[in-house]
């Protein structure tokens, strides 16, 4: 008998669908099978199979975006967003595979040349994340599509049915079946696809638990590619004297963008002494304006709620736990509706909380401290096991330098958010946040290994000394 998984919308509680739960072993043979044919066909011809895949994208978007707000809860104009990333990855992929990963041919003093060439890895899991389910796996997907691998891709068993329609697209667009394969699936099938044998790497994004999980278990593997993007307790910097109003956005852009369930997320604001009182008057006037709803709710809101009830509820834990080790409350956690995972933005002073926990609470948590000394910020920022992001606000270029000199972390911006990062960018952090393998336009680079190779059209040598 065929077991199924069920989705259903965060903000209703509606099924969306019920998908048959499918065999790693299975999905992985596949893959094998199709592999060598599809690392066979030229580049030229990957290369308008995945245009086509963004056409189709294109064509498919409204119901795609309304698939992504239903599943995750967030907002329709963030779907969107997400779909429009899936589309702009193609040309950003075919681009940096070009630049990272293309064929160079020099020649070398004496004669010969020296030719650099990469080769696929053959077949790579790909695990996605539930925040953002097209987006996040289609930035894994198409760079070793590009490359020459096959895929076999499990969708985060919060969001499958939007892996199961990006799927579509690839066999759409005329990615062989057997190319890409979809996963339906809960831990043990996710457990079962990255023990097989039969994958040669795997591509994760998602917790720092299941990150270093899954690091332990290929750690006697070392022929085995292994990326890993993970979490963060991504500090935001406020000093010197910015327009406050802008630095409330953009403190609210970085805490609460889809609902603070990013990775990226400013989860920890460090204030100058001075400007603490100005600033959270600025920062709690803008968050009680923000609109907690559901994703086609009119007026649009800013955020959704968090992907489910399990989520809302250990997020409501770790925000009392905060409380009881003596943070005080300037936001409260609140669900407005009992039974459904919507949370309103939430604020704490936790200047008198020691030994705080270094978790990320991936939700609407905002922590704030102050501190009169620069150089005691960058302490506090820096005081985490993780490094993704990190962002200061500050008119001052000379104390941007110092923060980018000083602060920890694979993405460090100026008067940004710590999310939104560019695609055209690489993407990835250092500590518990990743194994320094960044994403985004370095893709290329864990999706192909590098073959160098020294040629000559005639053998020609001699041997000068050490003769009898």
């Amino acid at each position: 008998m065929t077991r199924h998984l069920s989705t259903f919308e965060p903000a209703t509680g509606a099924l969306i669908a019920e998908l048959p739960i499918g065999d790693a072993a299975r999905e992985v043979a596949t893959a094998r099978a199709a592999w060598s044919g599809w690392a066979a066909t030229p580049l030229t011809e990957r290369i308008e199979t995945l245009r086509r895949f963004a056409e189709i994208v294109r064509t498919r978007a409204e119901a795609f975006a309304d698939l992504i707000a239903r599943e995750t809860g967030k907002p329709l104009w963030e779907a969107r967003t997400e779909v429009d990333t899936v589309i702009a990855k193609v040309a950003i992929s075919i681009t940096a595979q070009a630049e990272r990963a293309g064929e160079r041919v020099s020649d070398q003093p004496g004669g010969g040349r020296m030719a650099l060439r990469h080769r696929p890895h053959g077949v790579l899991a790909v695990l996605g994340p539930y925040n953002f389910p097209a987006h996040l796996p289609n930035g894994h997907i198409v760079p070793a599509l590009l490359a020459g691998n096959a895929v076999v891709f499990k969708p985060s068993e919060k969001t499958p049915a939007t892996g199961a329609f990006l799927v579509e697209c690839y066999h759409a667009a005329g990615v062989p079946e057997g190319v890409v394969r979809l996963l339906i699936g809960g831990p043990d099938e996710g457990r079962a696809l990255a023990g097989h044998d039969g994958i040669d790497g795997l591509l994760f994004t998602g917790s720092a638990r299941t990150g270093i999980a899954l690091n332990r278990q290929f750690a006697e593997r070392p022929e085995k590619i292994l990326a890993l993007e993970m979490g963060g307790n991504n500090p935001l910097l406020v000093w010197d004297d910015p327009d406050l109003d802008a630095a409330a956005a953009l403190i609210v852009q970085s805490a609460y963008t889809t609902a603070g369930q990013r990775c990226t997320a400013g989860r920890r604001l460090i204030v100058e002494d001075r400007l603490y009182d100005p600033l959270i008057a600025a920062l709690t006037r803008l968050t009680d304006r923000l609109i907690v709803g559901a994703p086609h709710d009119e007026p649009a809101p800013f955020m959704g709620p968090v992907i489910d009830n399990d989520a809302a509820e250990l997020l409501d834990m770790a925000f009392g736990k905060l409380v009881d080790m003596g943070a005080h409350v300037i936001r409260s956690l609140e669900r407005p509706i009992p039974d459904r995972p919507f949370l309103t933005p939430a604020i704490l002073d936790v200047m008198d909380v020691t030994d705080r926990p270094d978790d990320e609470l991936f939700g609407p948590v905002l922590q704030v401290s102050r501190t009169r000394d620069f150089a005691d910020a960058i302490g506090q920022a820096n005081a985490t096991r993780y490094g993704l992001s990190a962002s200061l606000i500050s008119p001052s270029r000379e104390r941007y330098e110092q923060f980018w000199s000083g602060v920890r972390a694979g993405i460090v911006n100026w008067n940004r958010p710590t999310n939104g990062a560019a695609s055209s960018a690489p993407f990835g952090g250092i500590g518990w946040s990743g194994n320094h393998r960044p994403s985004a336009y370095y893709a290329a680079d864990y999706c192909a290994y590098p073959v160098a190779s020294a040629e000559a059209d005639q053998a020609a040598a001699t041997i000068p000394v050490g003769l009898r």
